[in-house]
């Protein structure tokens, strides 16, 4: 790990973002353009999110498949819609074992087409009906501006794909799924997200319908979460899947699909972190406590590490994930190292505090003297998990705070403009123009994020065209 301190976040954001995902051991360079390679503590991250995920999907009755890498080319060009909103970011092969392919294969981009074939032969009846899947996958976009975890040419991620016998079961589900998505960043990753719709000109090439969970990050800038689709019967048509009804009647199914990627990371990092580096919300950390033992001497070495392992068995045994940092190094690097990692809690083990039976406990939430405490070593496990509890929700309760301090009301263009120019979110009454969204992002470079679903109901006058509105709208820069 570099000494050197981290670039000031309120200087240079972007700076500061990468220096951490890549000193936080989160991920490596690679030697392909716009690709990562992502090292076992931030894998580690990913795989909490992804358990965390798809205890969720298999608790509302999805099940997981797999499909196909390489999808036919033909198959993207059947929704016409979709192949137009992906066609600048796909990667094509052309060539296979030597020789020119047949037909061209894309590499996965989105698996709506592929799976879409494989359901319309799984589907007869009404019977067959919902058949609710999910794939945890890799894809690749052609990105021509790339960083780490937020935006890359190959990322991890899952997509849920499922068929319904009527559009209010597919509504159902793609808000259900939006409901699931704002559960896990909420409760798991600590950051409060705005539920919404997303506006037309934002949708999912080939959706009906398409739903966000917006956050903010430690810049003010928004980022995109997760998002569900209604698809409508779009890409039920394009591949015939059909069903006999109850009065054995040919009918297209309606479907959904929808997706999270490893871009949550990135939001964990930028939600949270600060000028020391990462700070994890405990059900989501690799290591939720590192015990740091500390001795001077081959004396103190025996009986430290004899209580370390004490305590080690008896967090570990509590479901607690523990780390005993034995490296050889001094205990000040140590202090900082797991600091810049952003492990929740720090646990300091001495030759005093074996005489007293006691720990040091130091929180990543708070920082300095204010946030330490001594525990009790006969009842360590029950006084962490406390803690870590205690730390969850105060990191949510920290992301909340500075979200909501950060949404302003507008009522012009011009307070529009003054709230992204100083860094915010605008919400505004909006009944404006696809002309007028458009020149909104060219002159101060903010998007429609959503219609928040919780709307405070009546109506307003737009602040851009000045006509009657009945929604409320979120605009704001964005990752």
């Amino acid at each position: 790990m570099s000494t050197q301190a981290l670039t000031n976040p309120a200087v240079d954001f972007s700076e500061w973002y990468n220096e951490v995902v890549y000193r936080a051991d989160l991920a490596d360079h690679s030697p392909v353009r716009g690709c990562i390679i992502v090292k076992p503590y931030g894998y580690e991250l990913w795989d909490n999110i992804k358990n965390a995920l798809d205890r969720r999907f298999k608790a509302t009755g999805h099940q997981n498949a797999y499909f196909p890498l390489f999808i036919p080319k033909s198959y993207l060009e059947r929704e016409a819609e979709h192949v137009e909103g992906f066609s600048p970011e796909l990667a094509v092969v052309t060539i296979g074992g030597g020789k020119a392919l047949e037909e061209p294969l894309v590499v996965r981009p989105t698996s709506e087409t592929i799976i879409g074939e494989a359901m319309a032969k799984w589907i007869q009846s009404y019977r067959d009906l919902p058949l609710l899947l999910n794939q945890w996958a890799n894809v690749v976009r052609w990105e021509m501006r790339t960083r780490p975890f937020l935006r890359t040419t190959e990322f991890l991620w899952q997509e849920g794909h499922t068929a319904h016998a009527t559009e209010e079961e597919a509504e159902a589900e793609t808000l259900q799924m939006l409901d699931v998505y704002a559960d896990m960043v909420v409760n798991d990753a600590a950051i409060p997200v705005i539920r919404g719709l997303k506006h037309e000109t934002e949708k999912f090439a080939g959706a009906l319908r398409t739903y966000t969970i917006e956050a903010m990050m430690g810049d003010k800038r928004a980022l995109q979460s997760g998002t569900s689709h209604n698809l409508g019967q779009n890409f039920a048509k394009a591949f015939n899947m059909q069903y006999l009804d109850k009065n054995n009647q040919l009918q297209n199914c309606w479907t959904t699909s929808w997706g999270l990627s490893w871009r949550v990371i990135g939001g964990i990092v930028m939600a949270h972190g600060d000028e020391k580096g990462l700070k994890l919300p405990p059900r989501l950390a690799p290591y939720q406590a590192v015990i740091v033992p500390i001795f001077r001497n081959d004396d103190e070495r025996g009986t430290v590490l004899d209580a370390v392992e004490t305590l080690k068995k008896a967090l570990l045994a509590a479901d607690v994930r523990v780390h005993v940092d034995n490296r050889d190094y001094q205990p000040g690097y140590k202090f900082n190292d797991w600091e810049m990692r952003g492990v929740p809690v720090r646990l300091e083990l001495g030759p005093r505090d074996v005489q007293n039976g006691t720990v040091v406990a130091g929180r990543r939430d708070i920082p300095g003297k204010e946030g330490k405490r001594f525990l009790q070593q006969a009842d360590i496990a029950a006084q962490v998990k406390l803690l870590l509890e205690e730390i969850q929700a105060n990191m949510l309760a920290q992301a909340t705070a500075f979200r909501d301090a950060n949404i302003f009301d507008v009522h012009s263009y011009d307070e529009l403009r003054s709230v992204v120019e100083a860094g915010g979110f605008a919400r505004g009454w909006w009944n404006g123009s696809n002309e007028d969204i458009a020149r909104i992002k060219q002159e101060t470079s903010a998007t429609h994020r959503c219609y928040p679903l919780e709307q405070p109901g009546g109506e307003g006058v737009c602040f851009m065209s000045g006509k009657p509105a009945s929604q409320i709208a979120i605009f704001a820069r964005a990752y």
